[in-house]
């Protein structure tokens, strides 16, 4: 985490939530203006842990051979070779995942849920560890195709990077005045070790009472009146295995319910589908978590 925070300044909160999926096995979906560092995350990342970095820049005419890769005939040999797309890498960036076709996103995140890619009938397994990074603009919706829910509900997390501070963008200025800090970025871990350290994640313990607080949490997404859709049993075992690694990277063996009161909104925001009466009013998934994490009774807390 130290390592990357050296290129992604004054982003605390964002690079441990990254490390927390490449952790947990899962991806992440960067939802933020363009020029905020989404690229330098995702790069940064992977010097970090020495893996293999693929970028995918999605356009409408991307086809789903141009994520997985092809078989190319070879005239010398008499054979077909298989050509591997970007997705045969270990930490990938999908750029503007909202500008491909349905048919290319379906490619994708069949990659990302089964990790393993399917081309003229030879099943391939991806690289271990595996975690995509896929952006997308909030602001533009001309020419794109949103996601559906049940693709977003295929991501560990949504995160958003945001605008740096004037005080950390002059930070900027000063560490890229004769070359940018990713230059010298160190190795610091392998995918060996990252993959031991994925096992030990499971042995965490979460006391129950933690447990009845999460399931609690995703209940009252379920029924809120302001909910058209609450989070699936999917968000409750993200938001479960999630705050393991919030526990271990903050250096303890045991989960606390500040862990699931940072990573609730994270977790489950991108889960909820808000009714249209409440979207009229700009009611944000945010703000009813935030709601909900004050009206859940925390474990272990005295009632006054």
């Amino acid at each position: 985490m130290t390592n990357v925070e050296n290129v992604i300044l004054g982003k605390h909160s964002v690079v441990e939530e990254t490390a927390i999926c490449l952790l947990c096995q899962g991806h992440l979906l960067i939802e933020d203006v363009p020029g905020v560092g989404k690229t330098m995350l995702a790069k940064a990342l992977a010097k970090s842990i020495g893996g293999h970095f693929k970028r995918i820049q999605f356009t409408p005419d991307m086809l789903p051979a141009d994520v997985t890769g092809t078989s190319i005939y070879n005239q010398k040999t008499g054979e077909f070779e298989f050509r591997p797309g970007p997705i045969m890498a270990q930490i990938v960036l999908a750029d503007e995942i909202n500008r491909a076709t349905p048919k290319t996103q379906a490619a994708l995140l069949e990659a990302m849920e089964e990790r393993q890619v399917t081309v003229d009938g030879v099943t391939r397994e991806l690289h271990s560890p595996f975690l995509v990074l896929a952006t997308q603009n909030p602001i533009e919706y001309e020419g794109t195709f949103p996601l559906p829910e049940a693709q977003l509900d295929r991501f560990l997390m949504r995160v958003s990077l945001g605008y740096p501070t004037p005080d950390e963008q002059m930070a900027i200025l000063d560490a890229q005045q004769f070359a940018h800090p990713i230059e010298r970025l160190t190795q610091i871990t392998n995918a060996a070790e990252l993959v031991d350290m994925q096992e030990q994640l499971k042995t965490v313990y979460v006391d129950p009472l933690i447990k009845q607080y999460i399931v609690q949490i995703v209940d009252q997404t379920r029924k809120h009146p302001d909910v058209y859709l609450g989070a699936s049993p999917r968000g409750a075992l993200t938001l479960y295995r999630t705050t393991q690694a919030r526990a271990a990277i903050h250096g303890r063996d045991y989960v606390i319910p500040d862990d699931v009161k940072a990573l609730a909104t994270a977790t489950l925001g991108h889960r909820i589908i808000i009714s249209p009466a409440a979207r009229i009013k700009g009611v944000s998934p945010a703000d009813l978590l935030d709601e909900m994490l004050r009206s859940t009774p925390v474990p272990g807390a005295k009632v006054r």
